[in-house]
């Protein structure tokens, strides 16, 4: 009996630790291709404007402004307007295309929150440049501007720069000089190790040397926007001490607060008890386990936990968060707000995790515009 019970103890243990290292596998994997995992029904033709068919889902009947990128090549950028076509089907208007781009029906497309590629698309002035980073030299866009105040974008876990310049508008119409960075492990930074994220621990460091550069040319005060995880490293270089009276502000979109809660909340998404995500948490912060996910060395998860930190925010700090996020949890940042409203602002929109631009991107540059120019001196 005894024996009986110690190996089903034992097998028990073995089961939870392989669901674990699982869940820290796929969280910290490498950045993957995207999946085009729509199809185009239709094309209906009109004079002022053609309307896309798709299949009807929580996606295609968003409310807001998205994009389709096709699995071809090019873009389709998407009005608000939702047309019912039956109860299998919707036609969302297309209100701009990439150049020669005619879709047709049978196309493969992706759903996106992120409208623009490039920054001319956002009607932005950029030029490319590179960041000489610990790992190599990551591209960055830079939009010129006031050469004494500048905005560091950082884009989150798995998306791209482009995602960023819903909010380097807002910097652009406050006049500030932007960067537009990436980091290592990322679709167009450098390949690290086995290409894993790690959270923010690492990729800190990257975009620590995107604040140099604005420095050594002339930068007198920052502004960091953060989107998810993006967000999480924003906080950790305000936290640092040589930064102090430099930063002068944060902008966060859909900010990782807590990185143990996060995990949590993605595990009910996928269908995982929540309590599934403590599993996976020794394999990322105790150093040996980390290891045998693929990960350098092990994360702090506690120092990016700013609901337990929040006492140690000293920076001036908006954040923009969607009720519907069921990725990062909106209570976390209800959470910081209620901890520190001496600091901390909070701007809700009925939007999914990293969303809240499209669903009302007037409301969302008014909201960054207006606080920003009540906290950074002009």
């Amino acid at each position: 009996m005894i024996r009986r019970l110690t190996l089903g103890i034992g097998v028990a243990t073995a089961a939870a630790a392989g669901v674990g290292w699982t869940i820290a596998r796929r969280l910290t994997a490498p950045v993957s291709p995207r999946r085009f995992d729509l199809i185009v029904r239709d094309i209906e033709r009109y004079d002022d404007g053609d309307l896309i068919v798709l299949d009807r889902t929580g996606q295609t009947t968003s409310d807001g402004i998205y994009n389709l990128w096709f699995e071809h090549g090019g873009w389709a950028q998407l009005s608000a307007e939702v047309h019912d076509r039956g109860p299998a089907r919707v036609a969302r208007r297309i209100t701009d295309t990439a150049p020669g781009l005619a879709p047709k029906a049978g196309d493969r497309a992706s759903w996106s929150g992120i409208y623009y590629a490039t920054p001319h698309e956002a009607g932005l002035d950029a030029r490319n440049i590179t960041i000489t980073t610990p790992t190599g030299q990551c591209p960055a866009w830079r939009i010129d501007g006031d050469p004494s105040t500048w905005a560091i974008h950082i884009h989150g876990l798995g998306s791209t720069r482009a995602g960023t310049l819903r909010g380097v508008r807002a910097a652009t119409e406050l006049g500030y000089t932007s960067l537009v960075v990436t980091y290592r492990n990322t679709e167009e930074g450098p390949r690290v190790g086995t290409g894993r994220s790690t959270l923010g621990r690492t990729e800190t460091a990257d975009v620590d040397e995107a604040i140099g550069y604005a420095v050594r040319r002339g930068a007198r005060q920052i502004v960091l926007f953060g989107w998810s995880m993006g967000a999480a490293i924003a906080l950790q270089l305000a936290d640092r001490p040589r930064h102090e009276g430099l930063i002068a502000a944060l902008v966060l979109d859909s900010p990782v607060l807590d990185w143990t809660e996060a995990i949590e909340t993605n595990c009910t998404r996928s269908g995982l008890p929540a309590t599934a995500g403590y599993l996976a948490v020794p394999w990322l912060t105790v150093g040996p386990l980390a290891r045998l996910v693929g990960l350098p060395s092990r994360i702090p998860l506690r120092s990016f936990d700013w609901t337990a930190r929040a006492a140690d925010l000293t920076t001036p700090t908006l954040i923009l968060h969607g009720t519907q996020d069921d990725s990062v949890p909106i209570r976390l940042s209800q959470a910081l707000r209620d901890a520190r409203p001496d600091l901390v602002a909070l701007e809700t929109f009925g939007a999914g995790h990293t969303l809240s631009w499209n669903t009302a991107p007037d409301r969302w540059q008014e909201a960054v515009t207006t606080w920003l120019r009540a906290r950074v001196r002009g």
